[in-house]
């Protein structure tokens, strides 16, 4: 049975059914999709987006712009109803408008095919106006976490009195599946803890699963748990009630004490006559009869496909199109005042809505580390690095998941601040034990043109690797910063020696994994990942110390930007044998290349602590530090032997991991393990 439709005008049924009809016809047309979603959330898209967002579509990537989350994203083609109708233009390479539409009405006809901006779910950077790469569910509504704090953070920063420019909303649409994940429950209890009142989220209650009814599994009074994790809770009988809509987002935007959950109760397939309110309108196409049968209950022409009345094109013009123009207009108006009142900060600001500009200088005063054979543990000149770079680029935020001791991640210069419910203005994030949300946090950051990072241990990037690969898809520069790299963690035990780790995330295309061999290679490290606009960088330290090499005695460690280089050579003639490694295991090499250069042997050392980047290498370089002449090739890391193999060749010898880690001091490890200089040294002398 239907559910009544209440609105306020015949003209708004029309642009409401108009977008539910779009929707349905072309995940007919690509046979493939969810025309469920859309049909039951048009009323919800057609409120915000016409009445409600301070949005310009003309200028989608305005750094004060209140920000859309479909954190459904099964549910794109609703996304892509509301980007046709309200004109969005495409941004080119630049980030500059264009006089192009980002969603043409032949882009949604070629919906889910290859080439067409409209893709199976929203993709973050291949259609202007999608703010995240919305797949995994859960995924978006923690992004939109990190969003609402980027947008306190900017507002509490920059406004002054008489030129407030940030005063940004941050709206999500959830569904049943968004509040089964765990992610969405980590990253809820992180924006109630912080009072974040600046962010809505919309639940859409509509009861339906693929496999069926909500009832198969889930049971839980999603209203109390918000409430007990803070947040305000209002519940819409039904979403056809635009009143009671308009009503609820009213109090969210005049209460903004804490973060709002609005309970929409929709039906999923509206105005299907046969399949509304099952589980068959979520994730097939209705059917051609079925899709008449729907167009005949809103009203339209059955054998009309893809048509757009003039009218509800001219409902946008007079809605979300005059309203954002006027909006970006005034903004613009006063940050051109601004600048002249406070020109530092506005500086700042014009190089955070660039996304990937640095302030000038801001790696002049790097640390460089004297050569010292005891030397730090990398997280130690981690800690050091980050500091300084935090200091001169001061948009630099982020934290640990309640690790920040042990990743010496805390940002401790006096400005620095933590970020809280008294103090949005703070630079030091406490995230919690919320690993997977705390990634997708920084990411919501990163997206709100800030630089974010992130830390925890290399062994728990198993919980967050989905939003390592999310940053990777949507080509932004999050910084990931894993300590405890290796079986060096020593007594902890398995459970806590990353193995695999490096191999699943060096597995990840268009991510940079960075294991610096030794201080000034973290330094260099830092300062490469930094200038990465469109990759995101995976920062891998260890807990034990790591001898300072001597630069005079070997090659400077600025090599670390080409992701490789040539540490040291035999003091005379063509080398014979390649050691190569990453991260501790080049200290390892070292001390096997003094021994048997004594020995005679003629000896080449290769630092990798990127292997991704010294893939981007023009050929002649890979061949020059890697000559393929030279056969006998050893590599040693303390992980699997993965991805090393293009490198050693048929004829090569990796010394690593073979099995999980074990309960002991470091030192006794390696020598269990075999990963010593001793071993090095054996397998050299018998090739």
């Amino acid at each position: 049975m239907q559910l009544p439709f209440f609105v306020t005008t015949p003209s708004e049924k029309d642009a409401i059914n108009t977008i539910r009809t779009i929707s349905m016809e072309a995940v007919q047309k690509a046979n493939s999709g969810h025309p469920g979603t859309p049909m039951a959330l048009a009323p919800l898209g057609y409120v915000l987006f016409n009445e409600i967002l301070n949005y310009d579509p003309a200028h989608p990537n305005w750094l004060a712009r209140d920000r859309f989350v479909l954190s459904v994203g099964h549910a794109s083609m609703l996304l892509y109803c509301l980007l046709h109708l309200s004109k969005v233009k495409q941004l080119d390479e630049n980030g500059n408008s264009t006089d192009e539409l980002a969603v043409t009405l032949d882009a949604i006809k070629n919906f889910r095919q290859l080439g067409s901006r409209c893709a199976g779910h929203p993709e973050y950077g291949h259609v202007s106006g999608v703010e995240v790469t919305t797949g995994p569910l859960g995924a978006g509504a923690a992004t939109s976490v990190g969003m609402a704090i980027a947008a306190k953070w900017l507002q509490t920063k920059y406004n002054k009195p008489d030129f407030e420019l940030f005063n940004s909303k941050i709206y999500t649409i959830c569904g049943d599946g968004d509040m089964m994940e765990g992610i969405t429950s980590e990253a809820a209890s992180l924006a109630g803890h912080l009072k974040l009142g600046n962010l809505c989220w919309f639940y859409d209650d509509n009861g339906i699963t693929i496999e069926g009814s909500t009832v198969l599994s889930f049971s839980e009074d999603v209203a109390q748990r918000f409430e007990a994790y803070n947040w305000r809770v209002i519940k819409i009988k039904d979403i056809n009630n635009l009143p009671d809509l308009r009503a609820a987002i009213g109090s969210f935007i005049n209460t903004g004490e804490k973060p709002t959950l609005i309970i929409t109760k929709s039906t999923i397939g509206y105005g299907s006559p046969n399949l509304a309110g099952s589980h068959e309108a979520h994730g097939a196409p209705l059917g051609e009869e079925e899709v008449k049968a729907t167009k005949k209950f809103y009203g339209f022409d059955p054998n009309d496909n893809f048509s757009i009345d003039g009218e509800v094109y001219g409902m946008f013009n007079e809605g979300i199109i005059h309203r954002g123009t006027e909006a970006y207009e005034i903004y613009r108006i006063r940050f051109e005042r601004y600048k002249r009142r406070f020109p530092e900060l506005g500086n700042e600001l014009e190089m955070i809505a660039a996304g990937s500009k640095l302030p000038a200088g801001w790696d002049a005063d790097l640390p460089v580390f004297p050569a010292d054979v005891k030397g730090l543990a990398s997280r130690v000149s981690s800690g050091k690095v980050l500091n300084q770079v935090a200091v001169n680029i001061p948009w630099l935020i982020g934290g640990s998941a309640d690790l920040a001791p042990s990743n010496l991640t805390w940002l401790k210069f006096p400005e620095a601040g933590e970020f809280n419910s008294g103090n949005y203005a703070g630079r030091n994030i406490h995230f919690g034990i919320r690993e997977h949300a705390m990634a997708s946090i920084a990411n919501g950051i990163t997206l709100s043109g800030l630089r974010a990072y992130c830390a925890t241990f290399f062994v728990f990037s198993d919980y967050l690797r989905p939003a390592i690969r999310l940053s990777a898809l949507m080509k932004i520069p999050t910084l990931y910063i894993f300590t405890h790299d290796s079986i060096g963690v020593g007594e902890d035990g398995p459970t806590h020696q990353p193995i695999e780790h490096l191999a699943a995330i060096r597995a990840i295309p268009n991510v940079a994994v960075f294991r610096p061999a030794d201080a000034n290679e973290v330094t260099e490290a830092y300062k490469t990942a930094l200038q990465l606009a469109t990759t995101p960088s995976v920062l891998v330290f260890s807990r034990q110390n790591l001898p300072t090499l001597d630069r005079t005695k070997f090659a400077s460690a600025s090599g670390v930007s080409h992701g490789g280089y040539v540490l040291i050579d035999p003091p005379e003639g063509k080398p014979e044998i390649i050691l190569m490694a990453s991260g501790s295991e080049v200290g390892i090499c070292v001390e096997a290349y003094e021994r048997l250069t004594e020995a005679g042997k003629k000896i080449r050392v290769v630092s990798l602590p990127c292997i991704e980047l010294f893939e981007r290498q023009p050929k002649e370089y890979k061949e020059k530090v890697l000559p393929a002449e030279i056969k006998k090739r050893i590599a040693v890391e303390l992980g699997v032997d993965q991805g090393w193999h293009k490198y050693i060749g048929d004829q090569g010898y990796f010394i690593g991991m073979q099995s999980f880690g074990a309960s002991a001091p470091a030192q006794q490890l390696l020598k269990h393990f075999g990963i010593t200089s001793e071993k090095i040294i054996e397998v050299c002398l018998n090739y």
